[in-house]
This record gives C-alpha cells, sequence and structure tokens, in this order.
C-alpha cells in the first residue's frame, strides 16, 4: 500500500484524508501545511508537518503526495503548490471515486480528484489537478484541462474545451461545442451556449457575461 502525504488541514483535506482512508490503495501517513498554517501537531492522530520541510522528513522516494486544496483564487494556490510539490520531487496520486463512471483508455492528469457519481464518457480528456464534484457529467470527446474546479452535478457536454483556471458552479451547463475560456467564472446554475471570453463571469439561464473580471471576485 503507497503510503500518501496529504497538503492540508482543512475540510478538504479531511474529507479527503476519508476518502482515501475507506476507498482508494492509498494510506495517508500525515499533513503538511505551509508552517503559518499549523495549529496542531496531529489531525486523525496523524503529523502536521511543515511543508518547508517535508520532502526531509517524508522523502519523496518513499511517499507520494495529494493536494487537498479549495478552488481559492481561481485555483491559482493549488496550482502553486502543485508545481512546488513536484519541485520537491514528489509523484501526485489522483482520488477517483469507486463510485464514479469511467472507461478504458481514460486520459486523465495527476493531483485529480473526481467524486462520487461523475461520469467520464470515452474520448473525454481531463488534465492536471482537475476536482469534479459529485454527480458531473463530461461528455464524449470533452476537455477539461490544468487546474479546474466543476462543482457538484454540473454538465460538460460534447466536444466541449473548458481551458485552465476555470471555476464551473453547480448545476451549470455548458453546451455541447462550447469553448470555455481560461480563467471564466461559470455561476451555479448557468447554462452556457456560446464561447466564453477570457476571465468572464457569467451566470442566469441562458447565462449573461458580467460587467466584472474573475481576477476582481473575492469569493472565488
Amino acid at each position: 500500500m503507497d503510503k500518501v502525504i496529504l497538503f492540508g488541514v482543512g475540510q478538504v483535506a479531511s474529507r479527503i484524508y476519508w476518502y482515501l482512508t475507506y476507498d482508494s490503495p492509498y494510506e495517508v501517513a500525515a499533513f503538511t501545511v505551509d508552517p503559518e498554517y499549523i495549529k496542531a501537531d496531529k489531525l486523525f492522530g496523524l503529523p502536521v508537518v511543515s511543508f518547508e520541510d517535508v520532502e526531509s522528513i517524508y522523502p519523496p522516494e518513499e511517499y507520494k503526495m495529494f493536494l487537498s486544496i479549495s478552488s481559492r483564487k481561481m485555483n491559482k494556490l493549488r496550482a502553486q503548490k502543485y508545481h512546488q510539490a513536484k519541485e520537491k520531487g514528489y509523484q501526485l496520486i489522483n482520488y477517483i471515486s469507486s463510485r464514479a463512471t469511467t472507461w478504458p483508455g481514460l486520459t486523465i492528469g495527476d493531483n485529480c480528484h473526481i467524486q462520487t457519481n461523475s461520469i467520464i464518457e470515452p474520448f473525454a480528456e481531463i488534465g492536471n489537478d482537475v476536482i469534479l464534484g459529485t454527480n458531473t457529467l463530461v461528455s464524449h470527446n470533452a476537455v477539461v484541462k490544468d487546474h479546474c474546479f466543476v462543482a457538484h452535478q454540473s454538465v460538460i457536454l460534447g466536444n466541449v474545451v473548458v481551458e485552465p483556471y476555470c471555476f464551473i458552479g453547480a448545476n451549470a451547463t455548458i453546451r455541447d461545442h462550447v469553448k470555455i475560456a481560461t480563467e471564466c467564472v461559470i455561476g451555479a446554475g448557468a447554462l452556457i451556449l456560446e464561447d466564453t471570453q477570457e476571465r468572464g463571469v457569467y451566470k442566469g439561464n441562458p447565462a449573461q457575461l458580467l460587467p466584472i473580471s474573475s481576477d476582481k471576485l473575492r469569493s472565488i
């Protein structure tokens, strides 16, 4: 059983610990986080160590890592730690729920989190560091690129391309053959019928472009 270090000590990390413990071939050995966020030396009875020193305590030759971080700052905080973990030499694992539906030949990167009842159809592609929430659909020949977050019950139809650093809210639907540009925010329940513009923020059914760019949002 491969041993894994989880980056994070918040609610996301707690859930990932549960998933890996009860629904994966991995064993969580410890948690790591930037030193200013260490509030206790243990979580679930396991050590919490500084990310600055993690490779000297849990060497990457013996341990793998998973970055259990939310979509904060348009997924860029998770992306930053993704690259830092790679620089330290860690192999990053995926968590794909045993209750998700995938098909042979799936193209998927690393540090991906695929939740319960998600469906990834044949010929779809998932990049690195992607989160798919519960009951999401990525239809045939769709591509979700690196560092994206797709919330619960979202629908990405065939031949859609989602560029990096996008946030797709719960129950959003993206029509087939649409391109979602880099760093877009698609609001909860939005219906996207046309290509979007970079850093666009969209809400409504059908969705409308709001007069604010995604890098100005405080809540994501």
